[in-house]
């Protein structure tokens, strides 16, 4: 299928691996033009010189903490006009409800919730002076399943996701579209890193501890980052017009519901 966005412009956050990546080389691979953003400079720049030479699309990469606001004053700087806005951003920490403080909670806040909305309130204006855009937020399928290790992204994310709802509807009349993808477990960092909690509190191998996890998921395994990312350029496709505040669960099945 022809996703119609091939000459378009994308800013992909946290795209040097995992999840974001996915999704900057689905988007590559149809054609779109990428402002990739990531922390750390050298695994970042790697992943621009791959895309650059895989798919023969224009790359800027900027190196930049998203979730701070010099960070993403430069990241918006050097993206300029965009098409398409991904954001992304990792998880808070596990813990217990005993755990957090009121800082714990404003960390994040401000990168799993204050972040996308930041980054859409700068970009939205240029979309609705086109008359197209598309953004596309991960978040997690704890906004529907919530997931009680994960109190602190769970409440950053529904933050996220009440925003999202009121918001994508004020500007689908403009053709710019906003939805959510909800990923379960994928195989990528974030998820060896929750494994290897699981390990050490039950004692066991990384691996048995991935194992018994998958062993949880209809698909029984993880999902990729290749499925994820096809996943994402459709929503950012020309096809996704007519689907508007959606919360996509992208999780094999693991959360059971009939609705």
């Amino acid at each position: 299928m022809d996703m119609g966005i091939s000459g378009k412009k994308a800013l992909v956050c946290a795209s040097s691996k995992g999840l974001g990546k996915g999704c900057a080389e689905a988007l590559a691979a149809e054609g779109v033009n990428l402002v990739l953003n990531a922390r750390t400079e050298g695994p970042l720049q790697e992943t621009a010189q791959h895309i650059r030479d895989t798919y023969g699309v224009d790359v800027v990469a900027v190196a930049a903490d998203i979730t701070s606001e010099e960070g993403r004053e430069r990241v918006l700087k050097e993206a300029g006009d965009v098409d398409i806005l991904v954001t992304n951003a990792g998880g808070p920490p596990p813990g217990m409800w005993s755990d957090w403080e009121r800082d714990d909670f404003i960390k994040a806040l401000d990168a799993n919730m204050l972040t996308p909305i930041a980054l859409m309130k700068a970009l939205l204006p240029s979309m609705i002076e086109k008359g197209w855009g598309r953004v596309v937020n991960i978040t997690s399928q704890s906004v529907k399943s919530p997931i009680a290790v994960l109190g602190l992204s769970n409440s950053a994310r529904a933050g996220l996701t009440g925003y999202v709802a009121g918001t994508a509807r004020q500007v689908a009349p403009m053709g710019v579209v906003i939805n959510n993808l909800l990923p379960g477990i994928h195989a990528t960092d974030r998820a060896q890193s929750l494994d290897a909690g699981v390990a050490k509190q039950e004692g066991i191998s990384i691996e048995d501890a991935a194992k018994q996890r998958a062993a949880t998921i209809p698909t029984r395994r993880y999902g990729t980052a290749q499925e994820f990312g096809a996943t994402c350029a459709f929503m950012c496709s020309q096809h996704a017009g007519y689907m508007i505040g959606q919360n996509v669960l992208l999780d094999g099945g693991s959360m059971n519901s009939t609705m």
